[in-house]
């Protein structure tokens, strides 16, 4: 059985053209696909068959009842990760948090949460994909390299995709690539700026300096020279449609939420001359979506706390990095997310002697930690769902083949009814 039009939820540009071929319940191929994508399809079922409790294999209700009484006995519990799941279950991890008036935090913090803040602070000047690729004549990349972690992103949406307004896709766009160091996306760029490390705070306050007539002194702003200033301006004012996407070479350097309110101010500053956008490079499948339902559930994107009944947003006190950092989190319910292998040491380390519940399809070093190991099904594979592309639009995820694992959302459901007893 061949089926088409099937989303792959592994990153950010969620491709939703994906083609699979599926024999006795088993995907045998699929077609256009990256090769992160196809790995990911045909190794989707390698996980545990069983729910463990301090490394042994039991039996779903005594893992669920372990569970319970871990969540129900802590005094403040931390519910992370969530952005490799869909948003049904998102939800559920969201009324899980407010029943047990605990933190719940996204891998967002810990990637775009400066974005976050920046944009609350700014406001976003945005666009979907879709109007990058029909309209779209002038792209920049800024701190990030999507030839290698969003490996469609530019045959689909943004450098050769073929539009209304582009209908010869390469041919009519004029991309720019700002990075620290040469990448893969910086050799297919007609233009490369390489700042300094740690410079794109100087770098976009002289450019928006430059865009208002300003005169400048100096020969170099933070390792790039003026007159290369000069000339992406000169290039961004004239063009038709423009767009800005960025990763975590800004929002994870100094500066972080200082350097995206900067860039947003720019971008919006542009908007005198010409229709310009920008959007975050957003990397796992559905941490858009992630951002979207705890706003749309609490009023907050990440960063939330229940202890006192309603939701509280303080990045920084409520972040989970902070929280195991600081030894405040006495339990921990890590959804979809690994975050022993990318924790600063601090905080991994105090997340591998509280007690930890893992939900996943795969064990991975949170899950060897972990006291409990829940294995779910495979969202976009074996479970149907949703999940927000990173230009936040909502696309549904199929359900493929069949699987003996429940859905994040069931076992959380079945969580939630023991904690409530």
């Amino acid at each position: 059985m061949k089926i088409e039009n099937v989303v792959c939820p592994f990153c950010g540009c969620l491709c939703d053209d994906i083609v699979v071929e599926v024999e006795d319940n088993r995907i045998t191929a699929v077609t256009k696909t990256c090769s992160v994508s196809r790995s990911f399809f045909l190794h989707a079922h390698t996980g545990p068959a069983h729910p463990t409790v301090d490394g042994q294999e039991v039996e779903w209700p005594e893992a669920l009842d372990v569970t319970a009484r871990i969540l129900a006995d802590s005094a403040s519990p931390l519910i992370y990760g969530l952005s490799s799941t869909a948003s049904e279950a998102q939800r559920k991890a969201i009324a899980l948090a407010d029943l047990l008036g605990a933190s719940i935090d996204s891998t967002s913090s810990v990637c775009h949460g400066p974005t976050t803040i920046g944009i609350q602070n700014q406001g976003e000047p945005t666009c979907t994909l879709g109007e990058v690729k029909h309209r779209a004549d002038l792209v920049v990349f800024w701190g990030c390299n999507p030839a290698e972690a969003h490996v469609r992103h530019f045959a689909r949406y943004s450098v050769s995709a073929r539009g209304k307004l582009t209908p010869q896709g390469r041919k009519d766009r004029t991309v720019v690539v700002v990075d620290v160091r040469p990448t893969r996306s910086s050799r297919t760029a007609d233009v490369f700026l390489q700042p300094r490390p740690g410079c794109d705070y100087e770098v976009l306050t002289a450019m928006r300096a430059l865009l208002k007539g300003e005169t400048s002194d100096v020969a170099e702003v933070g390792g790039v020279s003026v007159a290369q200033l000069v000339d992406l301006l000169e290039r961004m004012k004239s063009c038709r449609f423009g767009v800005i996407f960025f990763g975590m070479g800004v929002t994870q350097t100094g500066g972080k939420y200082l350097n995206i309110a900067e860039l947003l101010a720019l971008v919006a500053e542009l908007n005198a001359y010409t229709r310009f956008t920008t959007m975050p490079m957003r990397g796992h499948g559905n941490v858009a979506g992630a951002d979207c339902t705890l706003t749309w559930q609490t009023g907050y994107p990440f960063a939330i706390n229940f202890a006192r009944g309603y939701p509280q947003y303080n990045p920084g006190e409520f972040t989970a990095v902070d929280l195991l950092a600081r030894q405040e989190a006495d339990a921990a319910l890590i959804i979809a997310s690994d975050p022993v292998a990318h924790f600063p040491r601090r905080a991994a380390q105090w997340l591998s002697q509280i007690p930890t519940i893992v939900l996943d399809p795969e064990v991975n070093l949170t899950a060897r930690e972990a006291r409990v190991v829940l294995p779910t099904a495979v969202y976009g594979v074996s479970a149907a769902g949703t999940a927000y592309r990173m230009d936040n639009v909502p696309l549904p995820l199929k359900k493929i083949v069949d699987s003996p694992q429940p859905t994040d959302e069931q076992v959380l459901d079945w969580i939630i009814e023991r904690v409530k007893t």
